[in-house]
Parts: C-alpha cells; sequence; structure tokens
C-alpha cells in the first residue's frame, strides 16, 4: 500500500508539472514570455502561485523549460525536413530555409518569444544552445556542398553563423507585434519565404532555384 500511495503521488506531482508547462506554453504563445506571470499560470491550473514553486524553483526555471519544450520541437521539425532529403545540399539548406521561415510564419507570436524578445538571462542561456544547434545543422549542409562544390570555397562554420543571422533577422519585421499590417503586406509569406532562401544560396554561392 505504502509502495502504491507512493506511485501515486509522483504520478499526480508529474501531472500537476506538466499542467502548469502546458498553461505557462500557452501563455507565451498568446502574450510572450513578459505575459507568462506565474500568478497567470497558476490561475489557469486552478492553483496558487506558491504551489508553483513546489514544483520550479522560480519563474525563470519554469519559462527556460517551456523554452526548451518549444524549442526542441521546432529543431525537430526543422532536422526532419533536412533529414528526407536526398537531392544535395542545395536543396537540403533550402528545407532548412523554407521549413524553419515558414513554421516561424505559421506560428507568428511563438516564433518572436523564441527568437527575439527580450528574455531573462536563463531564457536567453536556452536561446544560444538552440542557436548553435541550428548553426551546426547549416554547417553539416555547407560543409558538403563546398565538399560537392555546388558551394564556393568557404568555412563551413561561418557560412552557416551566417545564413543563421539572416534568416532570423529577416524575419524581425514580418514576426514583431508592432510592426502594421501594411509593411507585413509588401511580400506575401510565400515570397518572403523564397527571397531568404535564394539570398542564402546566392550568398554561399550556389544558384537560387
Amino acid at each position: 500500500m505504502v509502495y502504491r500511495r507512493t506511485e501515486r503521488t509522483r504520478r499526480n506531482a508529474r501531472e500537476k508539472e506538466e499542467a502548469f508547462l502546458r498553461a505557462a506554453h500557452e501563455l507565451v504563445a498568446r502574450h510572450g514570455f513578459a505575459g507568462a506571470k506565474v500568478t497567470a499560470v497558476a490561475a489557469a491550473c486552478g492553483a496558487s502561485a506558491g504551489s508553483l514553486y513546489s514544483y520550479f524553483g522560480s519563474r525563470d526555471e519554469l519559462l527556460a523549460q517551456v523554452f526548451r519544450r518549444a524549442a526542441d520541437r521546432e529543431l525537430a521539425e526543422v532536422r526532419a525536413a533536412v533529414a528526407v532529403v536526398t537531392s544535395g545540399p542545395v536543396d537540403r539548406l533550402g528545407a532548412l530555409v523554407s521549413t524553419f521561415t515558414e513554421r516561424a510564419l505559421q506560428g507568428r507570436r511563438t516564433a518572436w518569444s523564441l527568437l527575439f524578445e527580450p528574455v531573462s538571462p536563463a531564457v536567453e542561456a536556452e536561446r544560444l544552445v538552440y542557436r548553435r544547434d541550428y548553426v551546426a545543422l547549416g554547417e553539416g549542409i555547407v560543409a558538403e556542398g563546398v565538399a560537392a562544390r555546388v558551394f564556393a570555397p568557404q568555412n563551413a562554420y561561418v557560412a552557416a553563423s551566417a545564413a543563421i543571422g539572416a534568416i532570423s533577422e529577416s524575419l524581425v519585421g514580418r514576426l514583431s507585434p508592432d510592426v502594421s499590417e501594411a509593411s507585413r503586406a509588401q511580400l506575401s509569406d510565400a515570397e518572403l519565404v523564397a527571397e531568404i532562401r535564394d539570398f542564402c544560396l546566392r550568398a554561399l554561392g550556389a544558384a537560387a532555384h
């Protein structure tokens, strides 16, 4: 009986922790990290603010976990899109750029929060981890393209870092909550994706297509 009560207690704790994480994620998706206050997260779960600290040492710890989950999901989608491409590094790079940008444009508020919103040092540390992961993914593609002579000779790490930076910077205006719809309408989402993809290919010395 003691063992079953212990397992039940652990299961209940996991369920409550998961509920806090889901509630925080939903608040971030609607209002950004700034809107995911402890009181709001707790209220969404019908719990007290104090009870949240039984599962997370701080608000920063909670939001770092929320960031990690969301970023893991996005990175997995991009990796999967790249992995299925067998037609060479040009198309693999195209898959990386297109999948990243298309998903960002589909979930603008979440993408803005993951990429650009001012955050605490704990969350920023997570952001840097995932930026390195994207650079590493791009580095492998660039190195493959250089070896195959479809990209110009260059340092694969530097080129991948620059490409990832260019992709992110190109999305600032479209994702920003403060940008008017009029300025967003200068290019359709599909045109923007194509422009970013073609820029990256040209920058690496490949013919855009």
